[in-house]
């Protein structure tokens, strides 16, 4: 199944990185956070990506192509100006780069993705979050579910502590990652090829157009992830991530060593 990632936004809330490269390009551990999203859905099977371009997407480009060919060895014919890679590249993945314009909404990128999709379901997400989302359990819940889209609903991330009380006196601070009630929608979306004919056009916003229209004819189901998911919207955001994938075992990374190119 085809993935989509959304990376053309502006990232207007981060920039103090965005001022020079998109988003999903900011780094966590040394790696842009579109690297971490695609190792999620890698480590699912899921391999062939369709990243929608935008704001810097030549940023992006560059990545994947010194990406791809400055990994291993490689011997450089001068006269023929030939470059020959030795290795083939650890990541078995298929990369297509597509320009959506640098000011389409994100169901104006959605539409324009339609002649490289086909009339197929794929799967949809964001250039800026991560997770621990089954994606095969979600992909089954979408095929019983039988809806046009299914969208993975997630607890917001608690932004403060809490403190447990006993009478007047604090007993203890607590780091609450999930607030304890409230749904929003995280991406890890799918959605059937139905879903082109839900957007009116190139301005149209697919959260507020599309998927509103589906969940008022009862066609959007929302698999429901309890576990962790983090969005980089701040500098905030982007330390927390920092300091969690420090640890020895990052919460999102799923993916055993062997898999970590």
């Amino acid at each position: 199944m085809k993935v989509v990632i959304l990376a053309g936004g502006f990232g207007t809330r981060l920039t103090e990185e965005t001022e020079i490269r998109p988003k999903p390009m900011v780094e966590v551990g040394g790696r842009p956070l579109l690297w971490h999203i695609m190792k999620h859905y890698a480590h699912f099977g899921f391999k062939e990506f369709y990243i929608a371009l935008g704001y810097k997407g030549e940023a992006i480009k560059q990545y994947f192509v010194e990406f791809l060919s400055l990994s291993g060895n490689l011997t450089l014919d001068c006269p023929t100006g030939r470059v020959i890679q030795h290795e083939r590249h650890d990541e078995d993945w298929v990369i297509h780069l597509i320009e959506t314009g640098l000011t389409a909404n994100t169901g104006g990128r959605v539409l324009k993705l339609r002649p490289h999709l086909g009339d197929e379901p794929f799967m949809l997400t964001y250039g800026d979050g991560v997770a621990t989302v089954d994606l095969r359990a979600l992909l089954d819940f979408h095929n019983r579910e039988g809806c046009v889209a299914t969208v993975t609903a997630v607890r917001p991330p608690a932004r403060f502590g809490g403190l447990l009380l006993d009478g007047p006196r604090a007993v203890e601070f607590t780091e609450k990652p999930q607030i304890g009630e409230g749904w929003i929608n995280g991406g890890y979306m799918v959605l059937e090829p139905e879903i082109f004919d839900r957007i009116p056009g190139e301005d149209s916003n697919l959260e507020r157009v599309s998927l509103e229209q589906l969940a008022r004819e009862g066609q959007l189901s929302a698999f429901r992830h309890e576990g962790f998911w983090q969005c980089m919207d701040t500098l905030r955001d982007k330390r927390y991530l920092e300091s969690l994938w420090a640890q020895p075992r990052p919460p999102w990374k799923l993916w055993d060593e062997e898999e970590s190119a």
